[in-house]
């Protein structure tokens, strides 16, 4: 098992539930020791919308979630993974997402 599926296991025995992107950010934001409003700001987006990512009652959209792992130097690839599963999640689909990087023009 790999760190980043061994740090993903550990978040999801400590939430007791699948990883989503607000709880992602949540541990990110706890993890560096920001404020929400620092942290917000730093997402580009205001300190009451992040609240309501983090509790889960908003969805982040793939093209949202790639824009937070770029300005927080995460990889896109698993920001993506995660909104697309929480989509699918949210509509209580029993499926797993996996995501890869396409290659342009191939």
């Amino acid at each position: 098992m790999n760190t980043k599926s061994k740090t993903k296991e550990f978040l999801e025995n400590l939430i007791g539930n699948p990883l989503s992107v607000g709880e992602l950010l949540w541990s990110i934001r706890k993890g560096e020791e920001l404020s929400m409003a620092d942290f917000a700001e730093q997402l580009g987006i205001s300190r009451s919308h992040l609240n309501d990512i983090e509790k889960g009652r908003k969805p982040v959209s793939p093209q949202k979630a790639a824009e937070y792992a770029r300005s927080l130097g995460y990889s896109e690839q698993q920001f993506i993974r995660l909104a697309l599963q929480d989509m699918l999640n949210r509509n209580e689909l029993d499926y797993t997402v996996g995501v890869t990087k396409s290659r342009k023009g191939a």
